[in-house]
């Protein structure tokens, strides 16, 4: 498959060279050395071994096309990369190497190893994107813009708050980020470590914190709580990003115009109308999010796994995992220049609001109108002279003070208020200062 043209373009560029065919067998070999390791400081393994081990592998050139031809034949990975690691081996120590351990354990704590920098950089590039979403908020706290419903246009609200929600999209999916542990694996053939009694699981803890990685119960070859949990927090922050990307791309309409992508050399351009402007950026991350959320279905509909080991479900995580890591942190990447780059036009949405001719109005000056006409005649009025300021483009507020149930009935000052959108802005500005302090609190 063409990756580099269908795939790789929604990934972090950063991403696939950290976790290309080699990462992954240095992440295998740092599970067997510290696995070597934590046996010595037992006495499971002479003194030396480990060391001796360490001296003979990690320098030495391992054949990554002979690893991936062997998995047909061994399912996994790890078999294939075992085998080559041992022949690498002196033969005093072969016997020491894998000692212990399963398949499933290198595999599982080999990728807990590739993900771990991987959510590190997604906590930076979140944090990054919190910091360009505060300063929006706090230049268009006030920029009165039309709020949509169903796509149509709806009431008044400001352009702060509607970033407000975006970065509270992120800010919540970061923090269920955070709170997702990536577990060591160690249980052996059957996960209960056998032939090694109670060292076994004094070896997992070990090898936990030897790696950096969170110590679990239990093994958990088929309990895949921590997929399942590291998959939908992936999820969420990818439908956090989409949902900006999508905000964005609406109203980077030529019609509408409020916002537009940041301006880059080429991005955007069409292959045949050169007056385009093409919201690229919102493009690539919808396309990672979408990938995502085809991945999560595949993670979560792995999760009950038969006995003691899966059978083909296991397999079926491996690539949807780390994809959706890639193309969530690539989908970050460009949330980031999105928001801090973006192009706001207040004007636009002062055009905008008047494009009903005042008529999303209505609702205020029926308020307004209640207590003089009643609810029913007010709701009338309004909706006859909204249609009447937009069939004949004159403002709202004349057409009402000239309409026959209004005129002299009701205060001009109050009648143009009513009708004047950045008067009728809610809490706007009092939830975008309330998101702002939440967002600051961690």
């Amino acid at each position: 498959m063409p990756a580099a043209f269908l795939k790789h373009p929604f990934m972090s560029q950063r991403a696939i060279a950290e976790c290309d065919d080699d990462a992954m067998v240095r992440a295998m070999l740092a599970f067997e050395l510290a696995l070597a390791e934590v046996q010595e400081a037992s006495g499971a393994v002479p003194d030396g071994v480990s060391q001796q081990m360490r001296e003979q592998l990690e320098n030495a050139e391992f054949n990554s096309e002979e690893v991936a031809a062997g998995i047909a034949s061994g399912g996994n990975v790890a078999i294939p990369f075992v085998k080559q690691s041992r022949a690498l081996l002196a033969d005093e120590v072969k016997r020491y190497w894998h000692q212990g351990a399963t398949s499933q354990d290198v595999v599982d704590s080999a990728l807990m190893l590739l993900l771990k920098p991987r959510l590190a950089a997604l906590d930076e590039l979140l944090m990054r994107c919190r910091t360009a979403a505060l300063a929006l908020m706090d230049t268009h706290i006030d920029t009165p813009m039309v709020g949509r419903t169903l796509m149509q246009q709806a009431l008044p609200m400001t352009f702060g708050v509607k970033v407000a929600h975006w970065a509270i999209g992120l800010e919540q999916s970061r923090r269920r980020l955070g709170e997702v542990e990536l577990p060591v694996q160690f249980g052996g053939a059957v996960g209960v470590h056998s032939g090694w009694d109670t060292l076994g699981l004094e070896w997992m803890d070990a090898l936990a914190e030897r790696l950096g990685l969170a110590v679990p119960v239990l093994p958990w070859h088929t309990d895949r709580y921590p997929i399942h949990a590291l998959g939908t927090a992936l999820d969420a922050v990818a439908g956090a990003t989409e949902k900006i990307a999508l905000d964005v791309s609406l109203l980077t309409q030529t019609e509408v115009g409020e916002v537009a992508e940041p301006s880059a050399p080429g991005m955007g351009e069409s292959s045949s109308m050169p007056h385009k402007r093409n919201p690229v950026r919102s493009a690539l991350i919808r396309g990672a999010a979408r990938q995502v959320h085809g991945h999560t279905s595949v993670l979560i509909n792995a999760a009950a796994q038969p006995l003691e080991r899966g059978l083909g479900e296991w397999h079926a995580e491996w690539a949807p995992l780390m994809e959706s890591a890639l193309l969530v942190e690539g989908a970050l990447e460009q949330v980031a220049v999105l928001l801090e780059g973006l192009e706001v036009y207040p004007d636009n949405m002062w055009r905008n609001l008047a494009a009903t001719g005042g008529g999303i109005m209505a609702e205020p000056v029926a308020r307004l109108l209640a207590p003089t006409l009643g609810v029913e005649k007010a709701k009338a009025v309004s909706a006859e002279a909204a249609e009447v300021a937009r069939r004949e483009s004159r403002a709202y507020s004349a057409v009402l003070a000239d309409h026959p149930d209004v005129k002299g009935d009701v205060d001009d000052e109050a009648l143009r208020n009513a009708c004047d959108p950045a008067l009728y802005l809610g809490s706007s500005a009092a939830q975008v200062i309330r998101a702002k302090k939440w967002l600051e609190a961690q």
